[in-house]
């Protein structure tokens, strides 16, 4: 797939990178000319990289071993450009860039999204002001930021996904906690869409699953800012739930 990233930071990184060791075209797009050069660079020295999550599908189990250097042959360098043109090259856009800077972004470049799959890792973050003194926590500044960038680009399949974790997670090789692969959560209106991304997380080695529509995308958005805080205080947020088959109701009657 053709995959442009707009943006040069941490979550560029680790999906660009992950995405590029898979075998994808990826492009980096930025404001800074330099800084989306710097990224390339920096992604494309680590091609060839064979730990296991590095091109490593859900659905595979053992191949025959690859070299480095034939790993590094097969694989398409990562290249730097303009925002224009790394979208316009692109069948999905990735969106890694800081909530403020979506709505210059969205009125420059919301046209030319028509018809690609936009993927939004966004979290609108600001510090709780009302936290007690010592304690780090987080508030949203909006409540939807996935629905605004589909407002800003309405001909795009936009799909919130990624999110949840840092980039740190995203770029490290463990994907198995607690016997359960790592999960991505995906929210979009448009079926294909959400296939689309569910392929690139399978190619990150991660453990897609739908979770609605684009209307539900502010709940994933909650639930990072509400997760991350109680990471950030020293809680373990995992722990507040039970494994699947211990999760069960019945309704009243």
């Amino acid at each position: 797939m053709r995959i442009g990233i707009i943006g040069a930071g941490a979550m560029a990184a680790a999906l660009g990178g992950g995405w590029a060791a898979a075998g994808h075209e990826v492009v980096i797009g930025a404001r800074s000319a330099e800084a989306a050069r710097e990224l390339a660079a920096r992604i494309n020295s680590t091609l060839g990289d064979t730990s296991p999550r590095r091109g490593a599908r859900v659905s595979e189990t053992t191949e025959i071993p690859r070299t480095a250097e034939s790993e590094r042959a097969s694989l398409i360098a990562v290249r730097a450009t303009g925002i224009g043109a790394a979208i316009a090259g692109a069948d999905i856009v990735l969106m890694a860039v800081p909530v403020s800077a979506l709505a210059a972004l969205l009125d420059e470049y919301g046209s030319a999204l028509a018809g690609k799959v936009v993927i939004d890792c966004t979290n609108a973050f600001l510090p709780d002001e009302a936290a007690p003194d010592g304690v780090t926590a987080f508030v949203l500044s909006e409540d939807a930021v996935a629905e605004r960038i589909a407002a800003g680009a309405p001909k795009a399949h936009v799909v919130k996904a990624f999110n949840l974790l840092a980039a740190e997670v995203w770029a490290g090789a463990d994907r198995i906690f607690d016997g359960a692969r790592l999960a991505v959560p995906l929210c979009g209106d448009d079926a294909e869409a959400i296939r689309t991304v569910a392929t690139l997380a399978e190619d990150l080695a991660l453990q897609p699953f739908p979770a609605g529509g684009l209307h539900r995308a502010k709940y994933l958005e909650a639930t990072s800012v509400f997760t991350v805080g109680l990471w950030f205080s020293g809680a373990d947020a995992r722990a507040m739930l039970p494994p699947l088959s211990a999760a069960f109701a019945v309704a009243d009657a």
